[in-house]
């Protein structure tokens, strides 16, 4: 059994929240976990030391990974929930009680309604909010509404035998209704309130919040800004919309992610408004397809060649051409109506993103792969006729904005993949502006001169994006610092200027080619060439908003003073903002659907 490559895995992983499945090499489920930083949490588990006997049982026997993305960390306990109890994974924890979901309940019958925790049977008159992934978060917002709106919180058989006030009305945690100091009318007002949060229809608290806020930091109060920053920040936590929890729908959710000549397909099963599990695919790719060709062919194979059962509607995140045709063969097949849809909205698009999400970030994964990246590299050596295999690439590439904070990326990558922590940028000073042949110059110099001088490992091969203009800054460079050896590769975007239609410049006698789209040594070129473009671009970025004394929220198409403002009283600072999902900015005044899908695309561009 090969061992599991877990540092090219993690060298693609995401940093964002979600749950991760670990298989064995017969593909049985091992374990499931949850985590608020995937990066963080996996590669816990391949650390040199520290693991218990367990941890290290469990991780001799991973053969592979597979990651599900989620919104908010609270989605991640949801899914992760839903799973154990249907997969019952070897090493996870099963609770033999199969405890249900636990709710918020808000008596009705009382003069002075209670709010509480509430576990099984609805029997009593009141509303059931919920459910929440854990007793726990249900704990926390009710701690959470105490310090707002002072509902009871105690039992009815302490709350009717009461004199005095307890230590909660002490600590301004409970407004005493046991003992007449507050109104029938005034509480009645806090349990509406509080019945509205719980409803996410709490725009009134949050726009007193902010104004709040707002005065006291005129008034340079600043202790009671920040205080009010933070309730703003609880609340969001609070009443975060759920993404792996719908209104309804028994349904799968398919999303196709493709790159490199390679394709994803990431499965979602939703049954009873809930995601219950996620499978991912790599079907193999001839030739460079789109998302939506690979969906066409992955379907009708996926129901129609296997007893599988068919849901009443099929999500996917790019429709087919032959849509209508695919829809009869499954209704026929399946007996009945089903439906493919692509354009969704509530729910089935907060499904529907993340589901596409989680194939880029599992392609991305799989595409760092050792024996993946191996396979690659055997055919660079065969295209480029090297004697050997190579060892160490690096590839360059620079990033304005006509001219302004202009910087260079320099990416490494070796036979396990991308070497991030040998990834470098370059501030590009005093050259014209957008004089890319001088600023790609100055970067190679200084990159070149510096290991020369340090006496590091050189490349073995030199990718540089551009054509022959960059390719000739690139061999001037390195016969100036007498630097030999170097394979120098210019990667220049064809007519189209699509991928599959690179023109690769040799930079020792200035020969161009084409490689077939279906190349495995161009798949490898395009990996490398594009994380030196994002991470260019990302270097840029930041050098831009820092000189510009900007955040993020000021270069966001469709959002002027006054949309950003709201954003901000809403959220309470840009984290807040950029932390918050679709669903969420959709609630803000002024924020369309759109607008806030733009926002939340703009915000996570680089994630």
């Amino acid at each position: 059994m090969s061992e599991f490559d877990h540092k090219g895995f993690l060298s693609t992983l995401t940093t964002r929240p979600g749950i991760y499945q670990m298989y064995d090499s017969n593909g049985h489920l091992l374990y499931v976990g949850k985590a608020k930083n995937l990066k963080n949490r996996v590669g816990s588990y391949f650390r040199a030391s520290g693991l218990t006997s367990k941890t290290m049982a469990l991780v001799a026997r991973i053969h592979d990974i597979q990651v599900t993305i989620t919104s908010t960390e609270v989605d991640a306990l949801l899914l992760e929930h839903n799973l154990i109890k249907t997969q019952r994974p070897a090493y996870n924890i099963l609770l033999r009680d199969d405890k249900s979901y636990p709710y918020i309940f808000l008596s009705s019958e009382d003069k002075f309604p209670r709010i509480a925790l509430h576990r099984g049977a609805k029997r009593r008159k009141g509303t059931y909010f919920g459910p929440y992934p854990s007793a726990g978060a249900v704990r926390e917002s009710m701690h959470f509404l105490q310090k707002v709106f002072k509902v009871r919180q105690c039992e009815d058989s302490y709350f009717k035998n009461r004199s005095r006030p307890c230590l909660q009305y002490q600590i301004d945690r409970c407004s005493g209704p046991c003992v007449d100091l507050v109104s029938e009318q005034d509480y009645a007002e806090q349990v509406d309130s509080t019945s509205l949060f719980l409803r996410g229809k709490s725009q009134q608290l949050m726009v007193r919040l902010a104004d709040d806020m707002e005065k006291a930091a005129s008034e340079l109060a600043y202790e009671k800004a920040a205080s009010c920053r933070d309730q703003i920040s609880q609340l969001q936590q609070v009443q975060a919309s759920q993404g792996i929890e719908g209104v309804s729908g028994d349904l799968d959710i398919l999303a196709s992610a493709t790159g490199q000549g390679r394709a994803c397909v990431q499965v979602l099963f939703v049954r009873g408004a809930r995601v219950l599990g996620s499978k991912t695919y790599y079907p193999p790719l001839k030739l460079q397809e789109s998302a939506a060709e690979v969906l066409a062919a992955f379907i009708p194979q996926y129901y129609l060649g296997a007893s599988r059962a068919v849901p009443a509607e099929i999500i996917v995140n790019a429709a087919p051409a032959d849509l209508d045709t695919l829809q009869q063969a499954l209704s026929a097949h399946a007996q009945r109506q089903v439906k493919v849809r692509s354009r969704v909205r509530e729910s089935r698009a907060r499904w529907l993103q993340l589901a596409h999400q989680t194939a880029e970030t599992n392609l991305a994964a799989h595409l760092a792969g050792r024996q993946t990246t191996l396979e690659r590299m055997q055919a660079l050596q065969d295209v480029l006729g090297l004697p050997e295999l190579p060892e160490r690439m690096e590839c360059f590439d620079i990033s304005h904005s006509s001219g302004e904070a202009t910087v260079a990326s320099c990416v490494v990558f070796d036979q396990h993949g991308a070497r991030k922590s040998d990834y470098r940028k370059f501030n590009i000073e005093g050259v014209t502006l957008a004089d890319d042949y001088a600023a790609m110059r100055q970067a190679l110099d200084r990159r070149y001169r510096r290991l020369k001088s340090s006496e590091a490992a050189m490349p073995d091969i030199l990718f540089i994006d551009g054509g022959k203009g960059q390719v000739a800054q690139a061999i001037s460079v390195l016969e100036d610092l007498q630097v030999s050896g170097i394979e120098v590769i210019g990667v220049a975007k064809g007519s189209t200027r699509k991928a599959g239609f690179e023109t690769l410049v040799n930079g020792a006698t200035g020969e161009e080619r084409q490689l077939p789209a279906d190349s495995l040594a161009l798949h490898l070129i395009q990996q490398i060439r594009d994380e030196a473009h994002r991470f260019a671009i990302t270097g840029h970025r930041g050098r831009r908003d820092k000189a510009r004394q900007r955040s993020r929220l000021d270069d966001i198409p469709g959002v002027g003073s006054k949309r950003r403002r709201e954003l901000l009283r809403h959220f309470g600072s840009a984290q807040g903002v950029e932390n918050a999902n679709v669903e969420e900015l959709r609630k803000i005044t002024g924020i369309s659907d759109r607008l806030a899908q733009q926002v939340y695309d703009h915000l996570h561009s680089d994630k």
